[in-house]
């Protein structure tokens, strides 16, 4: 081989991982922050990744995520959310916690956000108005927080002898106070007895089994809240030993033994978030991107709870549920 062809050859060899290490740079990274434990959020963050997937972006091919869990402890979400922006990411998603997108908001008012929420994400301050979000954050408004009279209303169906309900909260959520007023309003209308009680970590639940004990409770029943949510494993065994069933919004409570659940999906949600992720790293902007809310509310009921617990399902329940398992 002639000298210049072997420089030749050895400078493109040199090259080549140059060019290779200039593209990974290039990689767009995203930031995923979420309020819980990888465990417990892994089918969500598997939705968002289908959501990226849906709209052409795979990571690890042609896209980066970055993962922060904060693990239930909220003080840890804006020193996170501040490593995330020292990263220069493209985008971050702030989700697990409802104060997940305040402590982003707070760490940048340039990097595009999005966000998942139960409540008004308008009342929160966090966009203009859902259709034109400004600024730049838009996400999912899951109604969570304001589907709590209609559960209400299907546990009483389910239950049509129950006298008192037991309503737990998290009173850090913030929309605790207005769910738990919206709850007793309806409550008095059909004649039930609310009693709020509170959890702000997992230790306040380990302890609630002696409350569910000394109190006659015709039902628990949990707000939508990450924190709670996480615990839904734990709630579900400790209200079992009670023979207490148990209503909420998420399907996890009567896939775990709960008696059932009414919401919206929360794998749509996230994937629904990966999708404007993908938009977003395509050159769209927040402003542009509606604050999408859910169309499709999803009742779940879990048959062999209900015989265990001795509960009769009306037809009528039966008719509307979207999925029973048995």
């Amino acid at each position: 081989m002639k000298r210049r062809e072997f420089i030749s050859l050895l400078s493109g060899a040199v090259a080549w991982p140059l060019a290779a290490r200039a593209e990974q740079t290039t990689m767009p990274v995203i930031g995923f922050l979420n309020g819980q434990s990888p465990d417990t959020f892994a089918h969500a963050a598997a939705a968002f990744r289908e959501g990226l997937k849906e709209i052409g972006f795979v990571d690890g091919q042609n896209v980066t995520i970055e993962y922060r869990w904060a693990e239930g402890q909220n003080d840890r979400l804006p020193a996170m959310a501040n490593e995330l922006v020292r990263r220069q990411v493209a985008v971050i998603a702030a989700t697990g916690a409802s104060a997940a997108a305040p402590a982003v908001k707070a760490a940048t008012s340039t990097i595009p956000i999005l966000f998942i929420v139960g409540a008004d994400p308008v009342k929160l301050g966090l966009v203009a108005s859902l259709n034109r979000p400004g600024g730049n954050l838009t996400g999912v408004n899951q109604f969570t927080n304001t589907l709590s009279a209609k559960r209400l209303e299907l546990l009483r169906e389910m239950l049509p002898g129950a006298t008192s309900i037991a309503f737990l909260l998290n009173p850090d959520g913030p929309q605790a106070e207005f769910e738990s007023l919206d709850l007793e309003t309806a409550a008095r209308a059909i004649g039930i007895r609310i009693e709020i009680l509170t959890a702000r970590n997992a230790h306040d639940i380990d302890a609630l089994s002696t409350t569910l004990a000394q109190h006659q409770i015709s039902a628990l029943f949990v707000a939508a809240n990450p924190l709670l949510a996480s615990q839904a494993t734990n709630l579900i065994a400790m209200a079992a030993r009670h023979r207490i069933p148990v209503m909420s919004n998420e399907r996890r409570y009567p896939a775990a033994g709960g008696l059932m659940s009414y919401g919206t999906s929360i794998e749509d949600a996230y994937r629904q978030l990966g999708i404007y992720a993908g938009r977003i790293l395509k050159g769209a902007k927040p402003t542009d991107l509606p604050v999408v809310q859910p169309t499709k509310f999803s009742l779940v009921i879990n048959l062999k709870t209900a015989k265990a617990l001795g509960v009769d399902i009306p037809d009528k329940l039966l008719a509307l549920a979207d999925e029973v398992i048995e």
